[in-house]
């Protein structure tokens, strides 16, 4: 099966969800955007998410894993801006009553919505504002893109997609853009499928895919108290349920696979100040630990990052990664390739022309590839370069 995305669709692009956006003012930089909106699915649904390993969580996280318990849900509101985190039992308070609010407005019960909040971390909600922005939504069918705008914070684009599945459709959008790192990040994900799937099957098949996308993207080797992966399945489209083995379950897994790692690279391509994108893939690991911690540690390396902004094939910089990991490796099968030219390998440079090489990588994706030479396990990471202007948005970020 070829999955084929589609970069125009949207969270709402399954059968059966809306979704609606306002601007409250609670985001202070960028005026006029939207900084609060919804995503409802019309009839209940399986519920599957993950959550930030951060021991710091928000105020949402223990409000979402409370509500996951029971394995259904129906919406879920989020606010940019302002993360809710670090804000004690006035936090915990505030992120109830906001999903009331949005709840009253959805016409569900509290416990079947869910809440969301990314942002600057130690402040507490403006609940005027929250109120006020809840009442102004409006849920629609087509607004998908607008939901995928109310949750971006240093974002430059929103992120959103979707795919076809035999009868089915799989759509979904995130934010992401600093303080990204793997096993969750500064990252919100929501997904969305008409596909009648029970949450079991829904809880396994995110979590394995979450480990295949957004849990080997990186940015700045930093994660936060927020991050939250949201997956409801309402079953809109009809049919038979999907389960493991069955119909549809092998075109649904690669449609999720699809969607996650699209969302993940464009997470990972708007990184704060970012000019490329970064595929990172290593093969020939003794363990998949070892493919996936080497991967992580490529792509957190400054000097790897600034080498890449400048375009410059300094592969000694990758090799000396390679050298103070953990990983086993067979030194004198060691290769590594960069925008498809080998520049080492059998523990020596390979004669490469620096001004050819140089351009490959001025692109705006640059491919790194390591062979350790210590077994057959091998992983695929996503990172960006590091600019002068990754250091000018933190460094101003909330003065």
């Amino acid at each position: 099966m070829t999955v084929e995305i589609d970069p125009t669709g949207s969270a709402t692009s399954p059968a059966g969800y809306r979704a609606g956006a306002a601007f409250a003012g609670i985001k202070t930089y960028g005026a006029g955007k939207l900084d609060i909106g919804i995503l409802v699915s019309d009839e209940p649904a399986a519920a599957a998410a993950v959550f930030t390993r951060n021991r710091l969580r928000s105020a949402c996280v223990d409000v979402n894993q409370e509500r996951l318990v029971g394995g259904r849900g129906q919406a879920v509101v989020v606010n940019s801006g302002n993360a809710n985190a670090s804000t004690g039992e006035r936090g915990l308070r505030d992120a109830y009553r906001m999903s009331e609010l949005a709840a009253q407005k959805a016409s569900l019960p509290p416990e079947a919505m869910f809440v969301c909040s990314t942002g600057v971390i130690g402040h507490h909600l403006p609940m005027d504002k929250i109120e006020a922005g809840v009442a102004a939504i409006d849920l629609a069918g087509n607004a998908g893109s607008d939901f995928a705008r109310a949750i971006m914070t240093t974002d430059l684009v929103p992120k959103h997609c979707s795919v076809r599945f035999g009868p089915y459709t799989l759509g979904g959008c995130a934010k992401g853009s600093g303080m990204i790192h793997p096993n969750m990040a500064t990252m919100l994900a929501y997904l969305t499928t008409d596909a009648p799937i029970d949450q079991g099957t829904l809880q396994a098949a995110l979590s394995e895919s979450t480990d295949r996308s957004f849990n080997l993207i990186t940015v700045d080797g930093d994660t936060s108290p927020s991050d939250t992966v949201l997956l409801f399945a309402n079953g809109a489209a009809g049919g038979e349920p999907i389960a493991a083995g069955g119909e549809h379950y092998d075109a649904f897994r690669k449609a999720l696979d699809a969607v996650c790692i699209y969302l993940a690279k464009a997470i990972a391509r708007d990184g704060e100040g970012a000019t490329r994108l970064i595929e990172v893939t290593v093969s020939g690991a003794a363990s998949d630990v070892d493919a996936r911690s080497l991967v992580r540690e490529i792509g957190t390396s400054p000097l790897v990052k600034t080498a890449v902004h400048g375009a410059d094939p300094n592969w000694g910089r990758i090799v000396g990664v390679i050298g103070r990991s953990q990983a086993e490796i067979l030194e004198e099968a060691v290769t590594v390739t960069v925008c498809g030219h080998r520049l080492f390998e059998r523990t020596v440079p390979i004669p490469y022309d620096e001004a050819t090489v140089s351009r490959a990588m001025s692109g705006e994706e640059v491919t790194i590839e390591v062979d350790l030479g210590a077994g057959e396990a091998r992983s695929t990471g996503w990172t960006c370069d590091l600019t002068a202007d990754y250091i000018r948005i933190n460094a101003d970020y909330t003065t």
